[in-house]
């Protein structure tokens, strides 16, 4: 078992994050001790995150950073995370009351999770519950995912902070392709932001990019 980002481990092809919350699975993954310590497969193809990190992206998300996550939904993703944060803590916002409710049995087990259901268009919403952010993660399936993204940026992101944004092409629009959907999007971003780097989620996600971003 290699660690290859700040809590983030390989063995093989699978990466793993030591489980926070031992015997517990969140979304029927596989769990493996390795040396005396329980550890959670992240898989690829149920979370960006772990798909960009499988992709050779450091995401740079720290034990003690705080989080700031927009589009929780069921917690997938934020459960790794949550492995991570030893000393941190996560805010994640999800606008859907159903799904939401999965969040929140995620947090009454995980004591550095935060849900709130909110509109990540409307941050003052949930300002009251945030400072700064280490990180903003954005994974929403809405047209105006950039502007939302910025937005959010602008008021919560630290200076030395990372932006990071999966991008969903056929959410933005279903009839054009998604290359130059990309584009467009990264021309947005680009007038207040740093495309520090960036990939294509495939084999994990079809028409997705990730991009990791930083304050100009």
């Amino acid at each position: 078992m290699k660690e290859i980002q700040p809590g983030v481990f390989r063995k093989g092809s699978k990466i793993f994050t030591k489980n926070a919350v031992e015997g517990q699975k969140v979304y029927g993954e596989e769990l493996l001790e390795v040396d005396g310590l329980e550890y959670r497969e992240w898989n690829p193809h149920r979370s960006k995150a772990g798909g960009a990190i499988a992709k050779d992206i450091d995401i740079e998300l720290k034990p003690d950073s705080t989080v700031l996550y927009l589009g929780a939904a069921s917690g997938t993703t934020v459960s790794h995370f949550s492995d991570i944060l030893t000393g941190g803590f996560l805010v994640g916002i999800e606008y859907s009351d159903t799904v939401a409710r999965k969040l929140l049995e995620l947090a009454e087990k995980r004591e550095n999770i935060a849900p709130i259901l909110g509109d990540a268009r409307k941050p003052g919403e949930y300002e009251q519950y945030l400072d700064k952010a280490d990180i903003v993660f954005q994974d929403i399936s809405q047209s105006d995912q950039p502007e939302i993204f910025l937005k959010n940026c602008r008021k919560f992101l630290k200076e030395d902070g990372v932006g990071l944004l999966a991008v969903k092409a056929k959410s933005i629009s279903s009839s054009r392709e998604p290359e130059e959907i990309y584009e467009e999007v990264i021309e947005k971003l680009e007038k207040e932001m740093e495309i520090v780097d960036r990939t294509t989620l495939e084999p994990y996600e079809t028409d997705h990019m990730f991009l990791k971003l930083a304050k100009k």
